[in-house]
């Protein structure tokens, strides 16, 4: 019996039946930045909206410009208690008013918005015929006024005596507002800071007036104490 044959393939050649082998492709980064970057528009599309958790109840910044709320809807006048050593003020509910007359100022709540998009409420006293600080008052509602139409920064000018009011140079766009009713942002922005009785801490603190388990303690003694009070 004669042995087989192998045959032997001119060079170049390929053998029926079968593909000529391509080139593996490279395998892709799975970090490469341009596949992995959202497209600006992707947020929009997919419904995403920030929440509006925290308002600030402020004077604005001297460095800030800043806009105000056109709409009449969006600004009161409310009575309010500021408390000047902790930066805070607090809203106070016109029937314990009459108990309450020496502490209570009066005040515009304006809505307002930095170039930041902070959105914050701006107390801005009510004028008053006794005054003495007048012009402090009425430059800081000229500023208010002012903002809701073009963007404006005041800066408080001690020689003067009231704030300088600053319109910008450059042409700005218009701030977007939240969606949110003026209630709303009120909530927010006083949700633990609204006086409704006259037990409220801040009264008591504003009367020299404490509790201590249940003991009335005032400095000095208050008649409304009487029986209970502690002269310490």
């Amino acid at each position: 019996m004669s042995k087989p044959k192998l045959l032997e393939m001119p060079a170049g050649e390929i053998p029926a039946g079968e593909n000529p082998a391509t080139p593996s492709a490279a395998v892709p980064d799975p970090f490469d930045l341009a596949s992995l970057r959202l497209n600006p528009s992707f947020i929009e599309t997919a419904g995403v909206k920030k929440l509006i958790v925290t308002i600030p109840v402020k004077r604005p910044s001297p460095q800030d410009f800043v806009r105000v709320h056109p709409a009449p809807d969006y600004r009161d006048n409310f009575a309010m208690i500021d408390l000047k050593d902790d930066r805070e003020e607090y809203l106070v509910q016109p029937a314990i008013l009459p108990e309450l007359t020496s502490e209570v100022v009066y005040k515009t709540v304006f809505t307002a918005v930095n170039r930041q998009g902070v959105v914050f409420l701006r107390p801005v006293r009510l004028p008053a015929p006794d005054d003495r600080k007048t012009e402090w008052h009425r430059s800081a509602r000229e500023a208010a006024e002012l903002a809701m139409t073009r963007w404006v920064r005041m800066k408080a000018n001690m020689s003067l005596g009231a704030y300088e009011i600053t319109v910008a140079d450059s042409v700005m766009a218009d701030p977007v507002w939240p969606e949110l009713s003026y209630a709303e942002l009120l909530r927010i922005a006083f949700r633990e800071r609204i006086i409704t009785t006259l037990d409220h801490p801040v009264i008591k603190r504003l009367r020299g007036l404490t509790w201590e388990e249940g003991t009335c303690v005032t400095i000095p003694p208050s008649p409304s104490c009487a029986g209970r009070a502690h002269d310490l």
